[in-house]
């Protein structure tokens, strides 16, 4: 019972953890199986454990947790990342998890954790009193989930995300910008933050930089969209459908 309660204070558990308490990490092993048939553990996945909270029976940790313990450098992104940061008020039942090393996607708790591969570990935070959570901060947030929106969430999505944030970074939105280095991403965060300027406080000169880095060719915003408005600015085609406001009538201030 001891073991449990120390087990508490640590979300997610492997069976390494607590080798220091047996001479060898069958004894471990065998500790861990016991807390899970006396219902006080459950296996998330191979060697990676929760505890089960003696007041709700459900699983200690949550799914921002679990997705930065399946790897040592497993983190939230994406809209998962969105999530976290209470920007999008959705609940999704996939989790999307960037990690340096592969691994098998799996599902857990009704949630699906599926794998991202990580282009780098630049912009990933622990937030004080995450919990041991790792997630990508809010500027590589969006900066990775337009780059991938058409794959992961979508262009209405990012939208509506995008008009939640309140203000961002512009050295560290250029900085991702920079590390992707796509024309085609800084013509899309340039169009989408465009129609939020004023709220997010982003200069003139972060437009202009996007600008220069965009070249000559056309591009429809979203590949999953081939009708809209072409922006002259922006050398890309708008789908209709983000120019709608829920009530079904024409927001024309995003024209």
């Amino acid at each position: 019972m001891n073991l449990y309660f120390e087990l508490l204070k640590k979300p997610v558990f492997s069976a390494k953890d607590i080798a220091d308490r047996y001479k060898k990490i069958s004894g471990a092993r065998s500790a861990i199986k016991e807390l899970i048939k006396n219902g006080l553990a459950v296996k998330i996945r191979k060697n990676l454990y929760t505890c089960i909270s003696g007041e709700t029976g459900s699983p200690v940790a949550n799914r921002f947790q679990i997705a930065s313990s399946i790897t040592e450098t497993s983190y939230v992104t994406h809209h998962s990342a969105m999530e976290y940061y209470g920007i999008t008020d959705q609940v999704y039942h996939d989790v999307y998890v960037a990690s340096v090393k592969p691994f098998r996607e799996f599902d857990f708790d009704g949630y699906y954790y599926r794998y991202v591969r990580s282009e780098c570990l630049d912009g990933v935070e622990i937030p004080h009193m995450g919990g041991q959570v790792r997630v990508t901060d809010k500027e590589r947030t969006l900066i990775d989930s337009v780059n991938c929106m058409d794959k992961i969430g979508g262009v209405e999505e990012i939208v509506a995300s995008i008009s939640c944030f309140h203000r961002m970074r512009e050295n560290y939105l250029l900085k991702y910008l920079a590390m992707y280095d796509s024309q085609f991403l800084y013509q899309k965060v340039g169009y989408l933050l465009w129609m939020n300027r004023d709220k997010l406080k982003i200069s003139n000169d972060f437009f202009e930089l996007c600008k220069q880095k965009i070249g000559k060719s056309t591009r429809y915003l979203s590949s999953d969209n081939k009708e809209g408005k072409y922006d002259n600015q922006w050398r890309l085609v708008i789908p209709n459908s983000i120019f709608v406001m829920k009530n079904g009538e024409l927001n024309n201030d995003l024209f």
